[in-house]
């Protein structure tokens, strides 16, 4: 463990990836562990992160990003190269779909692997070299100024014979940022995926052996010193393991000094205490407090935090904020607000949809009601009436009064 960051209710958890990377990178840097000529440091990530926009953040920086995407995603291929044209015109940026769930749309990999190991069978892998996704200006690129970038790397499935237990394994699709893999590179990446695991024992060993969960805490500052005291418990037990001795139960095989977890570590932590230096004075003991006493109520209830995220970001240009108050007797304003905004211009003036002529009919007489019935409900002055964007409600003069 090496850094820990609470993600607030505004923050976008790829941002603060980036952020937390390039300082651990900063300081690694800095210390001497990375040095030029070394080679890039490689960071692996689960489907939750967004690894295409961490790659181009992260260029910056001698590292390589690799993780795991979902198995209906969409990447396209590189551009062909450019021909000329008699007419002219602009030459693509992207090349055919790669569908992950359509094998028409896959052409022949450019890499192929086939290993046997210990836990999984045979694993065979296949790679496409220089795949990207087609970004667009929603999400996290909203806010991008100029043109959206062609991020590349190479795409990596993973099929192996069988889990552990005998289960079935579907195929596993991974992205690497680097370009030009050979076979060493692709069986590399995918096996360092599968090192990635390892943090899932490390956050039961603080679950279940460390007790972080056991303590009821209210206060989120609270919960982080509580963390960080985990963090600090956790070091010890990953430095003294040449130290130690296996001290394991009798249902657990014997390892390596080299090879013992930390909570093997922790059975056999005791033994250390006498040949080890004491930066801190022995505990007192002590008696717990009174506590309230027995069947009085508690009158001072502790603060409750809400729980889970409570600012939704803008996804998509003109988002909700945008359009949910408009001025009801501007009807072309409200028709020009919202995400169906030119399917509803070409659907009111007739052309560029299918069945274009009901459509049009049908927003021309809305539009005449609306206006009738606000004309007829604020006869002395504008009213401000808001409207939904999904349909047109209709407003009678009782109701529009009530609203004034």
């Amino acid at each position: 463990m090496l850094d820990l960051v609470r993600l607030g209710p505004a923050d976008d958890s790829t941002a603060v990836t980036a952020s937390q990377l390039r300082d651990v990178i900063d300081r690694l840097i800095a210390c001497g562990q990375q040095k030029p000529g070394d080679p890039n440091i490689l960071i692996v990530c689960d489907a939750g992160y967004d690894v295409t926009r961490l790659a181009w953040v992260l260029s910056d920086l001698p590292v390589e990003v690799a993780g795991r995407i979902r198995a209906d995603r969409v990447l396209r291929l590189p551009a062909p190269p450019q021909e000329h044209h008699p007419y002219g015109g602009r030459p693509p940026k992207h090349g055919g779909e790669f569908d992950l769930k359509n094998p028409a749309t896959w052409p022949d990999s450019t890499v192929t692997t086939i290993n046997e190991t210990t836990s999984y069978g045979k694993a065979e892998t296949r790679a496409w070299d220089r795949l990207h996704p087609r970004l667009t200006h929603r999400a996290a690129w909203l806010d991008h100024e100029g043109t959206l970038p062609i991020v590349e790397g190479t795409l990596i499935r993973l099929k192996v014979e069988y889990l552990p237990g005998n289960r079935d394994a579907p195929p596993m699709w991974l992205w690497w940022s680097g370009t030009g893999a050979d076979p060493q590179d692709v069986d590399r990446i995918w096996q360092a995926y599968l090192r990635r695991f390892d943090l899932e024992h490390t956050f039961r060993l603080f679950k279940q052996t460390l007790g972080w969960t056991r303590p009821k805490l209210r206060d989120p500052r609270a919960v982080d010193r509580w963390t960080w005291i985990m963090i600090a418990a956790h070091i010890p037990l990953r430095l003294a393991r040449p130290l130690a001795s296996d001290l394991r139960r009798p249902w657990e095989l014997p390892a390596p000094p080299e090879r013992l977890t930390p909570a093997r570590v922790r059975q056999g932590f005791r033994n250390l205490r006498p040949t080890s230096a004491l930066p801190a004075a022995a505990p007192k003991p002590a008696r717990p407090g009174p506590g309230r006493p027995r069947g009085s109520k508690n009158h001072s209830r502790a603060t409750r935090y809400d729980v889970g995220k409570t600012v939704k970001r803008e996804t998509s240009p003109g988002g909700k904020s945008d359009r949910a108050v408009v001025d009801g007797h501007d009807v072309e304003a409200f028709l020009a607000t919202g995400p169906k905004a030119r399917h509803r211009r070409a659907a009111h003036r007739g052309v560029g949809t299918p069945g274009s002529a009901l459509l049009s009919s049908r927003w021309r007489r809305l539009a005449v009601r609306r206006k009738r019935d606000l004309r007829a409900a604020s006869p002395a002055r504008p009213a401000k009436i808001v409207a939904a964007v999904s349909g047109w409600p209709h407003f009678t003069s009782d109701s529009a009064a009530e609203i004034r």
